[in-house]
């Protein structure tokens, strides 16, 4: 199935942006930031989801969250944000959560290999978390932006190993930093979730589908087995809806 993520919908009333994803998708992965943070909008969401015919994951909270902080305090926040997220999931059956690996210090070079094992220590609590509450967290590989944990499939496999956590193949993330066939042979086996948008191979931009450098048929063959969610991750609902399009005709 292909779904749709946009982080400009949570500027926007949960009801408003509900209306407007489900003329064009049958799935909205939602992110959970802003207007549509969960503890906001939980109680709405089940009031009015079965008066529209899709289904739903979640992205968790990024912009205050960080799995990898040298800040115990700062990191324990973000396991309960996570925890939090998937007790109210639980809750409503859904079963998606993608989840940010981290990011080493914004201000303090060579925190690097310090950052991995903190977010190592975080995956193993959400590793307990998705067994206690039956859910699939989905850990997703990060663009060519530095403090950014989880770029390469080397430092990505670290990261969560040991634990049956799954992986979210970001294709624009993977083009950033020329690891796309690395991810996808690396993670075959965990892949659970698929991000897909476009970019000229440097900077994230999440272009429309066909606009930028991805080679989206090569990708698309490399992930002929994969039979999951396809999320289109756009800035707007019309590029989202121009990407469906082009994206449809290349899984024909």
């Amino acid at each position: 199935m292909i779904g749709v993520s946009c982080t400009e919908f949570s500027a926007h009333p949960l009801e408003e942006m509900m209306q407007a994803v489900s003329k064009e998708f049958g799935h909205w992965e939602i992110f959970a930031e802003a207007e549509h943070s969960l503890s906001s909008i939980w109680s709405r969401l089940n009031a009015i989801r079965t008066s529209y015919k899709m289904t739903y994951s979640l992205h968790s909270p990024i912009s205050d969250t960080n799995l990898a902080s040298l800040t115990e305090r700062m990191r324990e926040a973000s396991i309960l944000e996570m925890i939090s997220t998937a007790e109210l999931a639980a809750e409503t059956g859904v079963k998606m959560i993608t989840v940010h690996p981290g990011v080493s210090s914004l201000s303090v070079p060579g925190m690097e290999r310090k950052a991995v094992e903190m977010a190592k220590k975080s995956m193993r609590t959400l590793d307990r978390t998705a067994s206690e509450y039956g859910v699939t967290f989905a850990i997703e590989n990060m663009p060519n932006f530095q403090p950014m944990l989880g770029k390469t499939a080397a430092e990505l496999g670290e990261i969560i190993e040991g634990t049956n956590l799954g992986v979210c193949f970001d294709i624009g993330h993977a083009n950033t930093t020329g690891q796309t066939d690395e991810m996808i042979s690396t993670f075959r086996d965990r892949i659970v979730n698929v991000h897909v948008h476009d970019n000229m191979g440097d900077n994230d931009t999440h272009m429309t589908v066909g606009d930028g450098t991805v080679d989206f048929p090569k990708t698309m063959e490399s992930l002929s087995w994969y039979k999951g969610l396809y999320i289109i991750e756009s800035k707007s609902l019309a590029s989202a809806a121009e990407s469906k399009r082009r994206l449809s005709i290349l899984l024909e």
